[in-house]
């Protein structure tokens, strides 16, 4: 029997929280559209800036190259053979990497003097825009110069620095080259002290300081800015501003690329770089041919002595012995003896090449260890046959072989060299350059005008809108009379915001405070206003709510300052009265109190001076110029307000005023500054709240309610002041905004 209202009331509380849900999400919106102006104008104050950036901005170049990677290195027709002795491969992530060693990037920077940095004065914000647009018309045309300012480039400035050269302690350190007359130059320190004068293409020196500027093309006082930087850290500046990637996978083509503000400066130095790794390849493929032709060139030198040797002693013997000549049987034997030691030399020789590749325990080099032996027994042999020679044949033979093997091994050393030589002048490396080094100066690569524009409109937008939002979040005033209602307080009325009071009141938005005006009551001046309108229904509840009430009077209180209590009284009052009620207005704000301004009159003889016994009721009641109302002014300032309310007097005030009049309205201080409205609440029937429209907090009211049952007194309800219409409470509550109803004209 019990499931079905449980259900029930579960479905009810959903719907409750989907709608809430829904009104929160409308409510951001609403809140986003009352602030659209603020919206629109800071999203359009990002966008004047991204234009204002993308048009001063200095536009950045891309200069690209090309470069193939072959799998083998080339050699000269003829040679193929040999030249594969010196073959290597290497993969394009290997030749990225040699590419932008340290090596190749610091003969690059030594080359072309990367490490000297000269830059023009430029004027500020305009300056760079105005020396990338001038075009001279003639060689070392250079442009006008604007306000005056000829200290600062304008266009066609340029100068060539050869060598600068600083101490160590000024690495870094920016330096001012200033043009003077009859081609002149000069370097000062940032404070402005001369170090260096001199003539262009001079040597300019003094001990500490080298500088050479090769060419300059400046007028007058146009200065630079010249810089030493540390080599090291350009080259790694280098290294990261150079691009290299390989186009798709094992393809062997590297694309290069290098972004500067200067496309003359990126095509130069990526031309270099390519060019230095290009010429480096060549000599790393060429490098085992060199050093077996460095090995050569050594052995040449000897092996000619030895030749020169041999042939003296055989030239000697022969003129000793009276030219002696070798049997054919000798002969026979020394042509044998020669063909071993040939072959002996080039085995050793083949030796002393396979050391230097392979360890001794290798088997190609055991194998030709073993190639030696047999061919050292075979010389033994002969040596052997050569000793049943005669002792002068034997002489002559072991001379004649002396001369033939060195002139044999000569023979071919020298061949070996020559084709060594040739081998290494054909190398042409395993990498060429493609494609050199160019810039598309008509497309630079940054900015992208456009999308910086679009990027920082979004990001005002996005910016404007984050701020409303936060702005919301961090703003928790009440703003839906329905919160108030949440936590068991009736609303009476929602009073909406009133512009014309705002005309009474000397209120300026401009200024945000009040000026010197005369002062009236909005219900004798606009008594169509939506804001009396909304005091006349609360005047209809006020009749009911009182019915049961101990007496009638009512009393105003508020949580703070600012909320609009003696605005409610006031025009409450006149409403009432208007409409033949017999109305007394109190001001029991003795402290600060200004009720006596909105009828014209002054503060003196009041509350506090009845309170006090000074005055009878009488001498402190006020007539108004509303008929049927009177008013009690604050009187003079006490030392004690809430020890006068706290009187007898102020008892025998309330019977006398609650026997007088139709209804008497107290307007009280803020409940959570002073204790007085408790003090006065504890004496009258009703009890109001007055609270702000987007000013007090939930926890505020509920604070304030809190604080006077504390004191033993209900609060009948509550009034809510100076409701604004805006879209973010569109889709809840704005009162009397959605029923305007005014009579034709």
């Amino acid at each position: 029997m019990n499931a079905q209202p449980t259900a029930l009331a579960a479905n009810k509380q959903n719907t409750a929280q989907q709608a809430s849900q829904e009104i929160d999400l409308m409510a951001l919106l609403g809140a986003l559209i009352d602030r659209k102006y603020f919206i629109i104008a800071l999203t359009a104050a990002f966008m004047f800036i991204g234009v204002v950036y993308a048009v001063l901005s200095t536009p950045v170049y891309q200069a690209t190259a090309m470069i193939q990677v072959e799998d083998g290195s080339g050699s000269v027709p003829g040679f193929d053979d040999m030249a594969g002795m010196f073959e290597s491969t290497s993969a394009a992530v290997t030749e990225i990497e040699l590419l932008k060693s340290r090596s190749i990037i610091g003969e690059a920077v030594d080359s072309l003097k990367l490490d000297i940095i000269v830059v023009p004065k430029l004027y500020p914000f305009i300056g760079g825009r105005a020396f990338r647009k001038f075009t001279p018309l003639a060689e070392g045309e250079l442009a006008e110069p604007s306000f005056g300012a000829s200290s600062y480039a304008w266009g066609g400035e340029s100068v060539d620095v050869f060598r600068f050269d600083v101490p160590n302690s000024a690495i870094g350190r920016g330096f001012t080259l200033v043009a003077q007359v009859n081609n002149g130059v000069a370097l000062l320190d940032g404070e402005s002290e001369q170090i260096l004068a001199g003539k262009v293409g001079q040597e300019l020196t003094n001990g500490q300081f080298n500088l050479t500027v090769r060419s300059l093309n400046a007028r007058e006082g146009t200065e630079f800015t010249i810089l030493r930087k540390d080599r090291l850290n350009t080259i790694l500046d280098l290294q990261a501003a150079i691009g290299a990637s390989e186009k798709g996978k094992d393809s062997g083509i590297i694309n290069l690329s290098l972004q500067s503000t200067k496309p003359a400066y990126a095509e130069k130095v990526l031309d270099k770089v390519a060019g230095i790794y290009v010429r480096r390849n060549v000599e790393r493929n060429s490098a085992e041919a060199k050093k077996s032709l460095d090995f050569l060139e050594v052995q040449l030198p000897e092996i000619k002595k030895q030749l020169e040797f041999a042939e003296q002693r055989f030239n000697d013997y022969q003129i000793k012995r009276q030219s002696i000549n070798i049997t054919l049987e000798t002969q026979g034997v020394l042509e044998q003896v020669v063909k071993l030691e040939t072959k002996l030399q080039e085995l050793e020789l083949k030796r002393l090449e396979m050391s230097r590749k392979f360890k001794r325990d290798h088997p190609t080099y055991q194998g030709l260890i073993e190639q030696i032996s047999a061919v050292n027994e075979q010389k033994k042999e002969l040596v052997g046959e050569v000793g049943n020679l005669p002792e002068t044949q034997q002489e002559l033979l072991r001379l004649k072989r002396d001369v033939e093997v060195s002139n044999q091994i000569y023979t071919l050393l020298l061949g070996k060299t020559q084709e060594l030589d040739i081998v290494r002048a054909g190398t042409v490396g395993n990498v060429r350059i493609i494609d050199s080094a160019e810039v598309n100066t008509s497309k630079p690569v940054k900015p992208k005008k456009a999308l910086i524009v679009v990027m920082a409109t979004m990001l005002g937008g996005m910016l404007a809108v984050a701020i409303v939002l936060v702005q919301k979040a961090m703003h928790k005033g009440v703003e839906d009379p329905n919160e108030i209602e949440a936590i068991g307080l009736p609303v009476y009325a929602s009073v909406p915001y009133s512009d014309y009071q705002d005309k009474l009141t000397g209120f300026s938005k401009a200024l945000k405070n009040k000026v010197n005006k005369p002062k009236s009551v909005l219900a004798l001046d606009n008594p169509a206003d939506l804001s009396i309108e909304a005091l006349r229904s609360l005047r209809t509840s006020l009749h009911f709510a009182m019915m049961e009430a101990k007496n009638n009077i009512i009393a105003i209180s508020g949580p703070s300052p600012g909320v609009g209590k003696s605005f409610i009284s006031v025009n409450l009052a006149a409403v009432l009265a208007q409409s033949g009620k017999k109305v007394l207005i109190i001001d029991a704000d003795m402290r600060k109190g200004y009720l006596q301004t909105q009828f014209g009159l002054k503060w003196n003889d009041g509350l506090s001076d009845y309170l006090s016994g000074r005055l009878n009721l009488t001498q402190v009641t006020k007539p108004t110029t509303v008929a049927g109302l009177s008013v009690i002014t604050r009187g003079q300032i006490p030392p004690n307000p809430s020890e006068l309310l706290m009187h007898s007097n102020f008892s025998k005030l309330v019977a006398e005023v609650s026997a007088e009049y139709d209804i008497v309205i107290i307007d009280t201080p803020p409940i959570l500054a002073v204790t007085d409205p408790a003090i006065v609440s504890a004496h009258t029937g009703t009890t109001l709240l007055v609270t702000r429209f987007g000013q007090n907090h939930i926890k505020e009211i509920e604070l304030t309610r809190n604080r006077f049952e504390q004191n033993g007194i209900d609060v009948k309800g509550v009034v809510f002041n100076g409701v604004l219409k805006k879209a973010s409470n569109a889709y809840g509550y704005y009162g009397y905004y959605n029923y305007e109803y005014k009579s034709d004209k």
